[in-house]
């Protein structure tokens, strides 16, 4: 079995002693201070990940471009700093969120909310916080705004979410701009045509463009160069019906990443500089300026720098061999949510060769579906080794629950051979934190 260290962040090492290094820092002495499951972040990977979309959207846009990291896949203050230092945007879906960008001092002009059902509270909120842009989603949000803007004598520039009607090859619970989608006014329909006379009509918004997501874990360029298309056409429509000239665009996210050997490498930057090739391409067939534009990875960035680490309890022998650890579907939901595929190495003898086994890698859970890995080639593990699961840094922890009252883990990040703990492990008496008396 061969380590696949390329799933693994940037700076990941075999030590002499044969354990895995991240950061400097070896696995298993981590284990040892900080407890499993452990989640580790490699710092130098984020930066790099986000530098690689930051230049690759300077090198080939000719307009105002900002990419906008996607806080949805996994939001903390110690990873906003490192965006805010990236000169990163920032994109939030809910009130949650945009309280823990407050909190972490990240600039509010280079923030953008997102979300499908944003209620009263949470659109006062934005406004309080002096947001860059809020994306609106229905119309029921456009009258709701526009009286709260009123109120507070503003004017709130604002993006029309639309749903462009895109087909993309992924999981069914990840496509987000079908025809038959909760996100957005469908332009077939002619409902974001009305949502553009109900925006235009309510003096303290401004309408600065339109805004897509079609869906995530996408590796093929089609679609997006088919949802641009399709914006710029109803932007023309737009234009000619109301004299509206969008002046911002964004076809959102959801470049793949790779989880297991066999995918195929969607390489980000090739992604951005195609999608920066159509919106130049859209401009210039429909008669537009080059609008500023803005692209929301998120996975991309933080994924492969995220390493879950669990300590094996039980070997069990029998149709299959299932090794069981101390975490599962509580800290990482996908693999049931979404069929999900992860890969591992044992971080304690990560170049063993002897007695490799085909196992399933099991949580702790009290559901038969609590499978992390259905197959894995591991040398045999046994009670007490330590399985590494890479390309583990989005939607786990943000996804996580107290299932069976699981204690959600602990977090470090890794950098120049020191461990910082930026997410204390839960206790049982916090579990108990918000309950009554009883």
């Amino acid at each position: 079995m061969t380590v696949p260290l390329d799933l693994f962040p940037d700076t990941v090492r075999i030590t002499v002693g044969n354990t895995l290094s991240i950061g400097g820092c070896d696995l298993v002495d981590l284990a040892e201070r900080f407890g499993t499951p452990l989640y580790i972040y490699d710092a130098a990977t984020i930066v790099a990940r986000a530098g690689t979309y930051r230049e690759a959207l300077r090198a080939s846009y000719p307009g105002t471009a900002t990419v906008c990291y996607a806080a949805k896949a996994y939001v903390a203050p110690w990873l906003l700093k490192i965006v805010a230092g990236e000169s990163l945007g920032l994109d939030v879906v809910s009130a949650g969120e945009l309280h823990v960008a407050a909190a972490s001092g990240f600039p509010m002009a280079r923030t953008y909310f997102h979300g499908n059902n944003k209620s009263e509270d949470d659109l006062a909120y934005a406004l309080e916080q002096k947001i860059g842009r809020i994306v609106i989603d229905n119309q029921d949000e456009i009258a709701r705004l526009g009286l709260l803007a009123a109120a507070r004598k503003i004017t709130q520039p604002v993006l029309l979410r639309l749903a462009p009607g895109v087909e993309v090859h992924t999981h069914a619970h990840l496509t987000t701009g079908a025809p038959d989608t909760k996100f957005g006014l469908d332009i077939a329909s002619g409902a974001a045509l009305e949502g553009v006379r109900a925006i235009l009509a309510h003096p303290s918004l401004e309408l600065r463009g339109f805004h897509a997501h079609i869906g995530s874990q996408i590796r093929d360029m089609r679609p997006y160069r088919e949802s641009v298309e399709r914006i710029f056409a109803f932007a023309a429509q737009a234009r000619d019906t109301f004299g509206f000239v969008m002046r911002e665009l964004s076809p959102g996210g959801g470049y793949a990443v790779r989880y297991v050997p066999s995918d195929t490498d969607a390489k980000g930057a090739d992604m951005v500089r195609e999608v920066a090739a159509a919106v130049v391409a859209g401009a210039k067939k429909h008669g537009f300026e080059l609008p500023e534009i803005t692209i929301e990875p998120g996975r991309s960035i933080v994924a492969p720098a995220g390493v879950a680490l669990y300590r094996v309890g039980s070997v069990k022998r029998g149709e299959r061999t299932y090794v069981a650890v101390d975490g599962g579907m509580a800290d990482n939901i996908r693999p049931t949510a979404y069929a999900a595929e992860y890969t591992a190495a044992l971080a304690n003898r990560p170049s063993d060769k002897s007695d490799i086994t085909e196992v399933a890698i099991a949580g702790k859970y009290c559901e038969t579906g609590d499978i992390l890995i259905q197959k894995v080639s591991l040398p045999l593990p046994r009670p007490g080794d330590l399985v590494a699961i890479p390309v583990s840094g989005a939607y786990q922890l943000s996804m996580a629950s107290n299932y069976n009252m699981a204690l959600r883990p602990a977090v470090v990040v890794v950098g120049d051979g020191a461990a910082r703990l930026v997410r204390r492990r839960e206790t049982y008496d916090q579990l108990l934190a918000m309950e009554g008396a009883g």
